[in-house]
């Protein structure tokens, strides 16, 4: 995405702990901490027009940092963009973290989204499911705060056989912003951007400068 953008974005990705340059970090079991950290890092990059985006769980962690930044120093990002995940306000009882590390395999493989080659490798396994399981933790036991919105607009990218949010989960972010909201259904699961990204890069680069252009 980011050599597909124009060159007068930069664009910042986040690297989760327990995974290759941070392999080392500890995993974080809970949605709150994981936001105060983000928000904290992104401090310094506010002083000029921001957007987040983000995947799955990374897309509840986008609207978790974007409300904080907005409470804390008034500013947040122009706009958000959610992909691949059911509203914050959805809930579903879900235990993928309390599973054993065969069970976790099984849910990455019913999604879809990991090489085979790393689920059928055991040392591989061994380093990357501690952080997985973190992950799900946090994503599990999250609750959303209820009735808070962003002033941010959300655009929203959902797969229409996506088996972890349905299109009426996907439409519910309407109900967490006081600004625009649109969303944008592509054929796929979980993992529908990894075929439609020229698709969703359009989609963002209008949206950003759209936004750009009400800054000035």
């Amino acid at each position: 995405m980011s050599q597909a953008l124009s060159p007068a974005v930069d664009v910042l990705c986040l690297q989760y702990p327990g995974r290759q340059e941070r392999r080392l970090d500890p995993g974080i079991e809970n949605i709150p901490d994981y936001a105060d950290a983000i928000a904290a890092e992104l401090k310094p990059w506010l002083d000029v027009p921001t957007a987040f985006f983000g995947h799955s769980m990374g897309a509840v962690l986008a609207y978790e940092v974007a409300l904080r930044l907005e409470r804390e120093t008034g500013t947040g990002p122009v706009a958000v963009f959610a992909s691949g995940r059911r509203a914050p306000s959805r809930y579903r009882d879900e235990n993928v973290h309390r599973r054993d590390d065969d069970g976790i395999v099984k849910e990455m493989q019913l999604l879809s989204g990991t090489d085979a080659r790393v689920l059928g490798n055991e040392e591989i396994l061994r380093m990357v499911l501690p952080a997985i399981r973190s992950d799900y933790t946090a994503i599990e036991t999250y609750r959303s705060e209820p009735g808070a919105t962003l002033r941010a607009p959300i655009t929203v990218f959902t797969g229409d056989d996506d088996p972890r949010t349905s299109l009426e989960e996907a439409e519910a972010w309407r109900a967490h912003t006081a600004g625009d909201f649109d969303i944008h259904v592509f054929p796929g699961g979980h993992f529908f951007l990894a075929n439609h990204s020229q698709k969703i890069i359009e989609i963002v680069s209008a949206k950003l400068s759209a936004a750009s252009s009400q800054q000035h």
